[in-house]
């Protein structure tokens, strides 16, 4: 099966093949019940389909996504995790994963299935607000990562913080 590639935002800064050069670009594998990379949130602006089992995505900076991995073997699950991130724009740093090209910005990076599974129930919850967890203020997540990493439960997401971190974002841009 040949690429395609589909472009859903137009720029005249466009690089090659049509991909346009402000974007994080996350390569997605699904190979079922072995390796399943995918996107639990997130607003892709390119897709590139390699084949059936591959495809790539892109997002513009300051998109935030949360992207899963999880591995297994004939014994069972080898790894699950998930991390959120923020796409980066050009020349600003950013820090390397695996299947990210070149790099996005950590907000959220954990493993192993409780851990995980206390994320997506944090995402759920914020979905259950009528809030796009790509929306969520980025400062959430840290603080989600921080916790969940020594151990404490962290603070739900509310309409209130919601609230003020988009009139905090109307401010700076």
């Amino acid at each position: 099966m040949s690429s395609r590639f589909i472009d859903r935002q137009l720029d005249e800064h466009a690089g090659p093949e049509n991909t346009p050069v402000c974007t994080t670009l996350v390569d997605l594998t699904w190979q079922e019940g072995r390796i399943e990379h995918w996107l639990r949130f997130g607003h892709p602006i390119c897709e590139r389909i390699h084949d059936h089992h591959h495809r790539t995505v892109g997002f513009a900076s300051g998109d935030i996504f949360a992207f899963m991995r999880w591995v297994a073997n004939e014994y069972g699950t080898i790894m699950s995790r998930i991390d959120i991130l923020r796409g980066i724009a050009r020349g600003e740093p950013y820090q390397v994963l695996p299947c990210i090209r070149p790099g996005a910005d950590i907000l959220l990076r954990l493993n192993g299935w409780p851990k995980v599974e206390r994320v997506l129930q944090l995402i759920d919850g914020i979905e259950a607000l009528g809030i796009d967890p790509a929306d969520a203020a980025p400062e959430y997540w840290r603080h989600v990562h921080n916790r969940l990493n020594i151990g404490v439960e962290p603070r739900d997401y509310t309409a209130d913080q919601h609230r003020a971190w988009l009139a905090r974002r109307r401010i700076l841009s």
